[in-house]
């Protein structure tokens, strides 16, 4: 039995972050644990408050260097979300992963034992791996948010109104239904002996929801008042682990 935390949606470097203030409880989980999954959109490029893509680069390799340096005995799992999912960074990690012993990082999604770590945007809409590629290399052209519009997204935060989206945008069972969509597409179901997911991406916490025999579990983000926590996973092992780069 391995012992894994999951942190997720951390959207370093965006004003709207409260990251900053769990750094030391997210490097204690993971000095604490066997494995540590960040779980995507752990930076955002879109809405960087730093001067360049350059310098949010920097910041972001720093960070993940930081964190293994901290706890050198976990295996430290950097998976990409949307938000984070940039040309520039996945230049760096595996100059990275090659420097560093205890890094690893991966595009869309990790298997260990019975449990699948995925960052969650397959919930937006039914996708398979393509589609999801495409996606996210769309979203990736985007550029970086000018300063009014970090401003008026502020505003937005402050007001509270974003704590509908996720409720409005992302029910539980069709979140579910849709990542369980995936996961057969990928052939990381139930019938592989996969028993629990742990994914991001909405923002909307959950702990054990049970769809198709498997549990979901979500940590929420520290956005304005979001709820947000680490979470604590045990991974049963199964016959043979697999990941996906």
């Amino acid at each position: 039995m391995q012992r894994a935390c999951f942190v997720s949606d951390l959207h370093l470097f965006a004003n709207r972050s409260r990251a900053n203030g769990y750094l030391h409880t997210i490097q204690q989980a993971a000095d604490t644990a066997d494995v540590c999954i960040l779980g995507g959109d752990i930076f955002d490029f879109r809405w960087s408050t730093l001067p360049s893509t350059e310098a949010t680069v920097e910041a972001a390799v720093a960070w993940l260097h930081d964190l293994c340096q901290f706890a050198p005995q976990t295996n430290i799992q950097f998976l990409l979300g949307n938000h984070d999912y940039h040309a520039a960074l996945i230049e760096r990690l595996p100059a990275l992963a090659e420097d560093v012993h205890n890094f690893e990082w991966h595009r869309f999604y990790i298997r260990m034992g019975d449990t699948v770590f995925l960052h969650g945007d397959v919930a937006d809409r039914k996708m398979t791996t393509e589609q999801l590629e495409q996606r996210r290399e769309r979203g990736s052209r985007h550029g970086q948010k000018s300063q009014y519009h970090s401003r008026a997204y502020d505003l937005v935060v402050k007001s509270r109104v974003h704590l509908l989206v996720p409720r409005a945008v992302y029910p539980r069972r069709i979140v579910a239904r849709r990542i369980v969509s995936y996961l057969d597409h990928i052939g990381h179901g139930r019938d592989k002996g996969v028993r629990q997911v742990c994914f991001g991406h909405t923002h909307r916490p959950l702990q054990e929801y049970q769809y198709a025999g498997l549990l979901f579990h979500n940590g929420g983000a520290p956005i304005g008042t979001d709820h947000f926590r680490i979470l604590d996973v045990e991974i049963a092992e199964t016959p043979k682990r697999a990941t996906e780069l």
